[in-house]
């Protein structure tokens, strides 16, 4: 019983900072001097956009977001609170290492290895996100409730994730990508809210951890 009080504690405070998380970094993209759809969500947090803070404290507030997260899932689900924790270290390391102005990124364009560090820190920790929502979604340990959640957000994820792949690879720096990317990262982040308020409020409404049956579905204990 403590335990179970503990995650849904955790889960409750992950979409707070979650939710709070978003906002500041949404303020500093929406706010900011850079180039409208055309830029990367990561220009708000160059160290002259003016919003640098703002972008900064949302970015840590989204990775302590995914830490709660990854401590308020049931025990049967490691893998994906590993991948959890490994998003929120790159995160993390996202938000300390900042990209030098308009963020240049491979191929048509020459980054600094600051660039290629922030790049590839953002990537990796929004795959790692994703890859979790897979796992829970064909895991047994997961109710039926996470894993209807998780199959939404795959469902959406996984092809704006192979658009905004293509469009890096393909187009570069453009509207296209641009737009891609934040809807990729809205749905991410609308993905870890759900999660974090069915996991807060699962036991108030007396379910219990659930159990896989025979069958593959799952039960909940009363």
């Amino acid at each position: 019983m403590a335990e179970d009080t503990g995650r849904r504690i955790s889960a409750a405070f992950a979409a707070v900072c979650l939710a709070a998380g978003a906002a500041a970094v949404t303020v500093a993209v929406v706010a900011g001097p850079g180039p409208g759809p055309v830029a990367y969500v990561s220009e708000a947090g160059i160290a002259d956009s003016g919003y640098a803070g703002a972008y900064r404290i949302g970015i840590f507030s989204v990775a302590a977001s995914l830490l709660l997260l990854a401590g308020a899932l049931p025990p049967g689900l490691r893998a994906a609170a590993g991948l959890l924790g490994i998003g929120a270290v790159a995160t993390v390391l996202s938000g300390a290492v900042t990209c030098s102005e308009g963020c240049p990124l491979p191929p048509f364009e020459a980054p600094t290895v600051a660039d290629l560090v922030h790049g590839g820190a953002s990537i990796a920790a929004t795959a790692a996100v994703v890859l979790a929502m897979l796992v829970v979604l064909f895991s047994r340990a997961a109710d039926q409730g996470l894993r209807r959640i998780a199959a939404v957000g795959a469902a959406v994820a996984l092809p704006v994730a192979v658009v905004v792949a293509l469009a890096l690879l393909l187009v570069g720096r453009s509207t296209l990508l641009g737009l891609s990317e934040r809807v990729l990262l809205v749905v991410v982040a609308a993905w870890g809210l759900v999660t974090s308020g069915y996991l807060a409020v699962r036991s108030l409404t007396g379910d219990g951890p659930s159990v896989p049956t025979r069958d593959g579905s799952n039960v909940s204990r009363r």
